[in-house]
């Protein structure tokens, strides 16, 4: 692999780009809050990068491989994170010191 000027640029365009996505992820999964993404959007780019993969992957391999995969975990995860805490929420049991668990979803106490 040689390093001419479109390589050179596609790695750190690459490099660019996963650090720009680390802190959305790293907010996305540390609060469990994505109301604010929309579930259609994820959908459609999940969609996209399905077939977009069909043209990424018979290009010969080098930075755009690893942009392209990147993207793929990244909307997926984002996908399943969406589904998982705002779709499909779990209810969320805390302790009431007084009269046990409380459901905060029934606001019921046990």
């Amino acid at each position: 692999m040689s390093l001419s000027l479109p390589m050179i640029a596609g790695i750190i365009s690459t490099g660019m780009f996963l650090v720009s996505t680390l802190p959305m992820l790293t907010k996305a999964f540390r609060t469990r809050d994505l109301h604010s993404y929309s579930l259609g959007n994820i959908m459609l780019a999940n969609g996209g990068n399905a077939v977009h993969s069909i043209y990424v992957f018979s290009l010969p391999p080098g930075p755009i491989w690893l942009l392209h995969s990147f993207h793929l975990v990244t909307t997926g995860m984002m996908l399943a994170w969406y589904l998982r805490f705002e779709f499909f929420p779990r209810r969320q049991t805390r302790v009431n010191p007084v009269d046990g668990p409380v459901d905060d979803l029934l606001m019921v106490t046990r």
